[in-house]
């Protein structure tokens, strides 16, 4: 190889005789047979690449597997140790492979000498470059910590919400519960002082039970039909002599009692105890029923705290197989607080889809960034589609808006870091590009955006296969 020649590639066209002589003495030519590996990630990082002749491709090994890049043949291009002017902040291992696609002819200079050669010819292009990479470095990992931080007390405000209103039931019923246990067993005195036979009061207890067990389960009536309900019963009621007939029909009709319900009542403990038996009725229906509240609002507790820990990934370790349904699921749910009135989810799940090996953690931010996204840009009025499919090796989630799109002329630059079009202080513009590193450099995958106005898809594709050893 002469200086002529080396001139040729791009990455030399504007160095001086001498200095194209000096990298001939202080670099080699090497040549490659086709598959042969040319460096390989993970070890010392002791030479620096540009090929000459021939076709190569860098190979990326994450924990989710392979990411190879396309294939080049462009004479100049380079690899291996490319961050060796960093000096001792440069990575002491290879932290890419490249392979000869064909065979293949390289200048290689090593490591040290590149360096040095760098540092002495551009000094000031070195300073620039170090401040730039590693401050840049740094102001991403700073960045990425407050954004983090700021859709986790995004996310913790939407979720303290929907815990707020179960809550707040749960205590409302156990109030209420209070006064009508003391009721029911005022009612109970009473019958026992009445001297209510034995077996009468096991046969209104059955109808208690009876009654109990129907408290929600009545079929559906209109609202005209239940008042009609009421109004029978609470006269009913009157005609034996209860008083507070009114407010004890809405209970029992409730547990759908009717007239021949309380005739039966009647019959089996008789007409000397049928008023107090059936305000005790009514005092017991009203008890299940709020019993029936603090299930609900426990069970919906229960609920929004597993989808807090399985969006925040508690007790689990970062890489796993994981339903990729379940982690949507739970980022939805954690979501549900934030999503305004006029905002419909719809989701289309392919439950065929298998699982798949991925930092769930991780994955749930993505899904976050985009339908925080999403939320954003329809304004609080339109639909949020969530959807999965299976497409031979790789899952497929695609998230959806109505928003007015994505303009024509920013499209290719939505993946950048910083870039946003949201309003001073409203965004940093890291959410796309976190959402495209953990996506394409942790997983392997591909994350891409199709959008016209009413009409935005981001696309993420993750591989089905297992982690490469």
């Amino acid at each position: 190889m002469n200086a002529d020649e080396l001139r040729k590639l791009f990455l030399f066209e504007r160095l001086s005789d001498e200095q194209l002589e000096l990298l001939l003495t202080k670099g080699a030519e090497r040549t490659y047979a086709q598959d042969e590996m040319i460096v390989t990630q993970g070890e010392e990082a002791t030479c620096f690449v540009v090929l000459v002749e021939g076709e190569m491709q860098m190979i990326t090994e994450t924990t989710a597997g392979t990411v190879a890049a396309p294939r080049t043949s462009q004479p100049g291009v380079y690899g291996g140790a490319t961050q060796a002017w960093l000096g001792p902040q440069a990575p002491p291992l290879y932290t890419h492979s490249l392979k000869a696609t064909a065979p293949s002819r390289t200048f290689e200079l090593p490591a040290k000498k590149f360096a040095y050669i760098v540092s002495e010819w551009f000094p000031m292009a070195t300073h620039l470059l170090q401040g730039m990479f590693l401050g840049g470095r740094v102001q991403r990992e700073i960045i990425d910590r407050r954004q983090r931080l700021a859709a986790l007390g995004q996310i913790t405000a939407g979720l303290t919400h929907e815990l707020n209103n179960p809550a707040a039931a749960a205590v409302r019923a156990v109030g209420e519960l209070r006064q009508l246990i003391r009721n029911s067993r005022i009612q109970l005195a009473e019958l026992a002082e009445g001297g209510i036979p034995p077996e009468k009061l096991r046969a209104l207890i059955d109808t208690v039970e009876m009654c109990a067990q129907a408290v929600g389960n009545v079929p559906k009536r209109t609202p005209m039909e239940v008042s009609d309900a009421e109004d029978e019963i609470g006269d009913a009621l009157e005609e034996i002599g209860i008083d507070d007939a009114w407010d004890l029909a809405p209970g029992l009709v409730n547990a759908g009692f009717t007239i021949e319900t309380m005739d039966k009542v009647r019959h089996k403990v008789g007409d000397q105890h049928a008023g107090t038996a059936l305000r005790w009725l009514s005092e017991a229906v009203e008890i299940s029923q709020m019993l029936k509240e603090v299930t609900e609002a426990t069970e919906r507790i229960s609920s929004l705290l597993a989808s807090a820990k399985q969006y925040s990934q508690m007790d689990r370790a970062p890489f796993q197989t994981v339903d990729v349904h379940e982690l949507l699921e739970s980022t939805i749910a954690i979501f549900r607080g934030k999503i305004p009135p006029g905002v419909m989810v719809v989701t289309d799940f392919d439950r065929t889809l298998p699982p798949i090996p991925a930092y769930a953690g991780e994955l749930n931010q993505v899904w976050t960034n985009l339908i925080h996204n999403a939320l954003d840009a329809m304004e609080g009025e339109g639909t949020l589609t969530i959807r999965t499919a299976h497409d031979e090796d790789e899952a497929i989630i695609e998230i959806g808006d109505t928003g007015p799109g994505v303009p024509e002329a920013i499209k290719e630059r939505v993946f950048e870091p910083f870039f946003t079009t949201k309003g001073v202080g409203k965004g940093t513009g890291l959410g796309l590009d976190i959402s495209y590193r953990i996506v394409a450099g942790r997983h392997g995958g591909e994350i891409k955006m199709r959008s016209a106005p009413g009409d935005t898809w981001f696309e993420v594709r993750l591989p089905l296969r297992e982690i490469v050893a």
